[in-house]
């Protein structure tokens, strides 16, 4: 089978090596430079240092070489989702990309159906999955998602195998949701632990945020399973205690003091969490849900207060019945 990766950063190059064990796979790059440095030196040394890229992998820049594939993987942040959806794609479509649109507020669905028509075969694939950990080969399980069973059924078992197993849910908006928000707990994570608060405070920002991501899930159409699921629970853990999470360094930097400004521009790739903590509040409030760790996220990320007396103000919350 052939496929497409569209997008050479950290997780594109991850997912191509392990894909090259069983795939025929082409790996696009949007840097015409930095595709010929790959195909030179079979390495990502900017996004993916250490990593050798199969010899198997084609690297390119020209988009052309990427239309004979039977799947296509976009691996762009969202940012870069609707421009690549404008270069006539037909081929059945997977992204791998996780938030909110900025200015738009739109979900990477929403995205893809209005570049490729409600019934074009396109889904998204998420769950725990650090790209590094990923391109050693070291095992992980993700969800693949789309409205169409079919396809995701279909998805699913071509991507699964090796050390990569791969599940198909028909639960599109709830897998959109959970690796969306949990980003934005992660940063809230990373901020308790950068004020070092301690293991029993981490539990507790995990525990009610995915408390938060349900309750919006679930009130824009997800179904509560997912939440529980390798695309809520899964990666919410994952991106909230490993170190390799880029949502929780900005939360353990922007702890110790240091400018949002200044955290993004030395950070190197993209936090998703900073720019979809806006579109979650702004969901939940048409929504009338209550997002008490969102909204003290947002409070730090906007400098309309301190992380200190963010945390301060989610402990002053009055008692009330967990649910």
């Amino acid at each position: 089978m052939k496929v497409a990766v569209l997008g050479a950063g950290a997780w594109g190059t991850a997912i191509s090596c392990v894909l090259a064990a069983r795939l025929d796979v082409t790996l696009w790059a949007r840097d015409a430079a930095q595709a010929s440095a790959m195909a030179a030196s079979r390495r990502n040394d900017r996004y993916l240092p250490g990593i050798e890229l199969p010899s198997t992998v084609k690297v390119t820049a020209d988009l052309g070489d990427t239309r004979s594939a039977e799947l296509v993987l976009a691996a762009t942040p969202v940012a870069g989702l609707r421009q690549l959806l404008g270069h006539s794609i037909k081929t059945p479509f997977v992204w791998l990309c996780k938030g909110f649109e900025k200015g738009t507020g739109d979900l990477p669905h929403q995205i893809a159906a209005a570049a490729l028509g409600e019934n074009a075969r396109f889904g998204a694939l998420s769950g725990p999955s650090f790209a590094e950990e990923v391109a050693r080969g070291l095992p992980c399980a993700l969800t693949l998602a789309s409205r169409d069973a079919g396809f995701a059924r279909e998805g699913a078992a071509a991507l699964h195998g090796g050390r990569m197993r791969v599940y198909y849910s028909t639960d599109l908006v709830g897998v959109e949701i959970g690796g969306a928000l949990k980003n934005v707990m992660a940063i809230a994570a990373g901020i308790s632990d950068g004020m070092g608060l301690g293991l029993n405070a981490r539990a507790a920002l995990i525990t009610r945020g995915l408390a938060e991501i349900a309750r919006l899930g679930t009130a824009l159409g997800g179904q509560p399973e997912t939440f529980m699921g390798l695309a809520g629970a899964g990666d919410l853990i994952l991106t909230a205690t490993g170190d390799l999470s880029r949502n929780r360094r900005v939360g353990l930097e922007l702890a110790r003091g240091r400018s949002l400004d200044e955290i993004l521009a030395t950070l190197g790739h993209v936090a998703e969490g900073v720019f979809s903590a806006k579109e979650v509040a702004r969901l939940a409030a048409s929504r009338g849900v209550e997002m008490p760790v969102t909204d003290a996220v947002n409070a730090v990320l906007d400098g309309r207060m301190a992380p200190a007396a963010a945390v301060e103000r989610l402990l002053a919350r009055e008692s009330k019945m967990e649910r």
